[in-house]
This record gives C-alpha cells, sequence and structure tokens, in this order.
C-alpha cells in the first residue's frame, strides 16, 4: 500500500491525544520524519492486527463497509485507529462470537487491542526523508506544516491506500489512511467486529492463485463517514 499524506489538522487531532500537544506538534515541525509514541483512550483506541488480516478487514471495510477511520503500518503489523472505548469491548463481542456462533472467529488471529494506559507509536508526518524548510503546506508526500502556517497548496482531500500489497519490512512505519481533520471518523467495535468476521471468512475462500491485478484496487475516501 502507498503511503497517505498527514495533514496539519490531522496531525493537530493527533497531538490532541498526548498530554502536551504543542510540544508534540513543535516537535513534527522541526523533525517531520520522528514517530511519535502517544497514549490511548482519549482521542483514539488502536487495533493491532498481522499485516495480511489487517490488509483484509480494510478491504473489507472499504469494499462492502463504511470506509475506515486512520490506518498506519508499523513493523509488519496493521494499526486500526478506533472510537475510544474499542479496545475494552472488542475483546468481549470476539468471545460472544465464538460461543454464539458455532466458532465463526476461530480464523481471526488474536488481535491486539490497545485503549487507557496504552500507548503506541504514530508514524512521522514524512517517514522516508526529513523535509529542510517548512515555509508552507505541499502537495509533495512527506511535507508537512504545523496548523497555523499558510495553506494555500493544501490538498482538497485526502489520499487513500491505492495497492492491496502488504508491508513486510519489518522497520516500516507509514499512514496508509492518514487523518485529515481535526475530527475523524472512528469505527467503533461492532464495525471492526463485522470487519473481521468478513475478513476471516475470504480467508477460507482465498485460491492459491492471486488475482491478475493486485494493485489497481482504490480505497474511495469520500465514503467515510
Amino acid at each position: 500500500m502507498s503511503s497517505s499524506t498527514l495533514t496539519s489538522d490531522g496531525a493537530a487531532w493527533l497531538a490532541s491525544a498526548g498530554a502536551y500537544p504543542r510540544s508534540t506538534l513543535a516537535l513534527w515541525e522541526e523533525r517531520p520524519d520522528a514517530p511519535v509514541v502517544l497514549p490511548c483512550g482519549s482521542a483514539f483506541d488502536v487495533v493491532s492486527t498481522p499485516a495480511i488480516f489487517g490488509r483484509r478487514m480494510l478491504d473489507r471495510l472499504w469494499d462492502e463497509g463504511p470506509g475506515s477511520g486512520p490506518v498506519a503500518a508499523f513493523r509488519g503489523r496493521m494499526l486500526l485507529f478506533a472510537a475510544p472505548g474499542t479496545a475494552q469491548r472488542l475483546p468481549s463481542l470476539l468471545e460472544w462470537e465464538e460461543w454464539g456462533s458455532h466458532g465463526r472467529t476461530a480464523a481471526i488471529p488474536p488481535l491486539l487491542c490497545h485503549g487507557t494506559g496504552d500507548a503506541i507509536t504514530v508514524p512521522a508526518p514524512a517517514p522516508t526523508a526529513p523535509t529542510p524548510a517548512l515555509t508552507g503546506r505541499s502537495t509533495r508526500p512527506g511535507q508537512f506544516t504545523s496548523p497555523g502556517r499558510s495553506a494555500s497548496t493544501a490538498p482538497s482531500a485526502p489520499s487513500a491506500p491505492t495497492s492491496r500489497s502488504t508491508p513486510t519490512d519489518p522497520s516500516d512505519s507509514r499512514w496508509l489512511v492518514a487523518p485529515d481533520t481535526r475530527h475523524p471518523w472512528l469505527p467503533g467495535p461492532e464495525i471492526l467486529l463485522w470487519a473481521a468476521v468478513r475478513a476471516a471468512r475470504s480467508a477460507v475462500r482465498i485460491s492459491i492463485f492471486p488475482p491478475p491485478d493486485q494493485g489497481a484496487n482504490v480505497y474511495d475516501v469520500s465514503r467515510r463517514r
């Protein structure tokens, strides 16, 4: 999957999760290539999945469901940003499905749910290379401007994942669907359960032969609620 560009509004939302948001934004202004550790439970929870299964969940969310919230790749795993409280509720929903639906969740790998008391590493605004001068936001990937700067060249819409390839580099850390507003829509536990169950079903039906074009899928971010 190709990287999605973090906007200044998205960065402000991420920074609001920490105790010192201005310090986080100042760090990103000085070092846009620096990942940051942020706490979960207030602005967002995070559900961490193995990369391949997370890709299947993301496909279900975009192909059949309401879309997704922000999504990042980190060290071979996929991080799905979710509504606060999801980390507490989702495990019990998965247990209920296992008991009440004849093992419908048996093909779902263990999902790591990060909520209150946990922290995650957030990809840098420009994970590929530092940006020398930050005088305004640009549409070129890898550039970032903190809120309050001129944004005359800001993109009109957020970008989204553009292929079905799976991140494999263990040091990989980048946005797949970057936050683009100060109040992004976040899926709750029921939506992620729905996506996980359907991803598990699709895993059973996958052929040993790959589809003819695995790089053609484009997610329509306008469908996000």
